[in-house]
């Protein structure tokens, strides 16, 4: 008698998440034995914890209960932290216990890439979790209490935000909206505060079609937010940020968003890495091992120019799908599919009302792209949940 192969997942984000989900609709029962592992009990929605960090919106519409999301008959699911993963032996160490496995999915999410700047990793805080985000914004509020104290200390009310890439832009904008309702709160003067995002790249939100860069650019200076662009942080220190030009900004907050590292277990495994990514093939598994997939933030998949595409959910969410295809390929021994992305185009909320977005051919702005970034979440909210938990949850 044949033994029910074991597939092990490790990470419950975009990847693992809709890879579990897709399995338990694929896989016949006692077909295969799946595993999902995750440090929570919950999967979080990664492009939607710039409004929770803000304070413009609850942590907890940002996340979803992975109970309520797969079948318990067909995926079990284990609440644990991933210490080391053994591919020559095919297991995963956990904090308390040993998983054995056949094939492996690592989705882990990536790691704030501090790119050497000294003192970012100690001094700045990160947008990267449901727990980290609100611990951004009850720092925030704190700020404004601490003002009240020593009001001549106008460096709490000074927010650097390092990168102005989608994650940053995306902050800053629903940072200026909840400035004015903190202002009100705690009896403060609007024009003391100060929102500086900081971006070492040549132009914010880098890659972006230049008009509607300059369009969001011109919305959140509307808003408030000073730009310094084409200007790298030199250093990171407890009480304030130190510029590649000499200048210093005293600040009691410094948010950081300026880029993402694979996960370090990949490189202590012994894959083969670039910053912590694995270059995959076009099955998406490990040169090493074929029966390692690698998704999200833990991969790197060439374009056609052999230039790594952008980790974003919507790449993790089709490297999803042909993961699953391939695992339940491989079981049944039919052919595998090439990984091949379909960009379905990109959309950048700018605060309330506003956002910027390619769809297509077509360059969105105002009402409308702000429109079009709710129902891509909405979309979402149904490719893992269907109808109830858009229900639930469709109004994010």
């Amino acid at each position: 008698m044949n033994r029910i192969p074991r597939i092990v997942i490790l990470g419950a984000g975009y990847g693992g998440v809709v890879t579990a989900i897709r399995l338990q609709k694929q896989l016949n029962y006692n077909e295969a034995d799946v595993t999902l592992v995750n440090k929570h009990d919950y999967h979080y929605i990664t492009t939607h914890l710039h409004m929770p960090a803000a304070g413009t919106d609850k942590p907890e519409n940002a996340r979803v209960d992975i109970l309520r999301l797969i079948d318990e008959f067909k995926v079990d699911f284990v609440k644990s932290t991933v210490v080391q993963i053994k591919p020559h032996d095919r297991k995963v160490i956990l904090e308390d216990s040993t998983l054995s496995y056949d094939y492996l999915v690592i989705g882990l999410g990536g790691e704030p890439e501090t790119f050497g700047i000294p003192g970012l990793k100690d001094n700045a805080l990160s947008i990267r979790s449901i727990n980290s985000v609100r611990h951004i914004r009850e720092h925030i509020e704190y700020q404004f209490a601490k003002f009240k104290q020593e009001p001549h200390r106008k460096d709490y009310l000074t927010f650097v935000v390092g990168g102005a890439g989608f994650t940053g832009i995306e902050f800053v904008g629903e940072l200026a909206d909840r400035m004015p309702k903190l202002c009100k709160e705690f009896d403060v003067d609007p024009s003391i505060v100060q929102i500086i995002n900081v971006e070492a790249a040549p132009t914010a939100l880098p890659g972006f079609d230049s008009e509607l860069v300059e369009y969001a650019v011109n919305v959140l200076k509307e808003k408030g937010v000073t730009f310094k662009i084409a200007t790298a942080i030199k250093e990171c220190r407890q009480d304030s940020v130190l510029l590649a030009t000499g200048e210093e900004i005293k600040t009691g907050t410094i948010v950081w968003t300026g880029g993402i590292r694979g996960n370090r277990l990949l490189e202590e495994a012994g894959f083969e890495t670039s910053r912590g990514r694995v270059i995959v093939d076009e099955y998406l598994r490990t040169k090493e091992y074929d029966n390692v997939y690698v998704l999200g933030d833990c991969s790197i998949v060439l374009n056609e120019e052999g230039k790594p595409y952008p980790p974003t959910a919507q790449i993790s969410i089709q490297q999803a799908e042909t993961c699953s295809h391939n695992l339940v390929a491989t079981i049944r021994n039919t052919p595998l599919k090439s990984f091949k992305f379909h960009n379905k185009g990109v959309v950048a909320s700018l605060g309330r009302g506003e956002a910027i977005g390619v769809v297509g051919k077509y360059k969105i702005k105002g009402f409308t792209a702000a429109k079009m970034k709710r129902l891509v979440d909405i979309r979402y909210l149904f490719i893992i949940g269907g109808i109830p938990l858009v229900l639930r949850k469709g109004r994010l």
